[in-house]
């Protein structure tokens, strides 16, 4: 079994795996804009078992004038219920604290772990000033791990890998905390069945390193 492989690598032991999901607006013409996250640290145990050891999840309260769309409204993310959620300067800064703060007290590494990691990774780029330690935090895709993996699928979204590994699909699909459990359930059967033996296996396949920042008065194009 891949899994029980892997536990013998020791940075897999040392590492903390944070499965993170954001549910975001995208306002025409701005940056995609997040109003939930939610994050699950696992560990990877000797046994091959990988262990929940906490969770975070938090709505966030949108900028004025960016809408709310009818697809959040249906998956249970409402006007009335962003409308008292805390903003997302709050909301980072505290995620960034729980995950960082008890893994550099342990000495350990941290990955993000995403499915569809870009999109992940851009939300953590527009909230950088408020969460610095998680926007440089590399990230391993499990989309990527699914192509590598299973080639023969025509498609690897959440949904089809749940639904290809047997895993029950929960009726709240599309909010942040359903979708982190669901990425764990398929990232557990990926490590299980896949053919990566250490950590760095897994970064050679599924791999995505941060958004760079570019520093203060940088030409990055031409006139």
């Amino acid at each position: 079994m891949a899994l029980t492989t892997l536990a013998l690598d020791p940075r897999m032991g040392r590492t903390r795996f944070v499965v993170i999901d954001f549910e975001g607006l995208t306002p025409v013409g701005r940056a995609p804009v997040p109003v939930e996250v939610a994050a699950v640290t696992v560990v990877c145990r000797g046994d091959g078992t990988l262990e929940e050891l906490g969770q975070f999840g938090s709505l966030m309260k949108p900028p004025a004038g960016v809408a709310v769309t009818a697809f959040d409204q249906a998956a249970g993310i409402t006007r009335a219920l962003l409308a008292t959620a805390p903003p997302a300067r709050e909301v980072m800064a505290a995620l960034d604290r729980h995950v960082h703060d008890p893994a550099e007290a342990a000495g350990a590494e941290v990955r993000l772990v995403a499915q569809n990691a870009p999109t992940e990774r851009t939300m953590l780029h527009g909230q950088r000033d408020h969460c610095p330690r998680l926007a440089g935090t590399p990230l391993l895709d499990t989309l990527r791990l699914a192509r590598a993996s299973l080639p023969e699928l025509t498609a690897h979204g959440l949904s089809e890998l749940a639904r290809y590994f047997g895993v029950t699909i929960p009726p709240d699909r599309h909010r942040a905390l359903a979708d982190v459990e669901l990425t764990i359930a398929v990232l557990r059967e990926l490590l299980t069945r896949g053919p990566w033996e250490t950590l760095l296996d897994l970064e050679r396949t599924a791999a995505l390193q941060p958004k760079r920042v570019e520093p203060a008065g940088e030409q990055t194009g031409l006139f």
